[in-house]
């Protein structure tokens, strides 16, 4: 059975960059920018669901902070 790998911020931005330099290039395919730039969109959403995510979290220690 495969092991899911953990999802990493750092990882997605840096596909996200090389999905982009791929495509100024210009060394692909129409249909392949297409989809590379949907990969690129679908990995920027994880990312900015991520960083909603800690910043909440940072703002209930904040809260939790000021509380005590």
């Amino acid at each position: 059975m495969a092991k899911k790998t953990e999802w990493n911020y750092e990882a997605t931005v840096a596909q996200v960059e090389q999905i982009l330099g791929e495509i100024e290039d210009g060394d692909l395919e129409l249909n392949d920018v297409f989809s590379q730039f949907s990969k690129a969109v679908e990995s920027l959403q994880q990312c900015e669901n991520f960083l909603a995510q800690q910043r909440e979290q940072v703002e209930l220690l904040l809260e939790n902070l000021v509380d005590t």
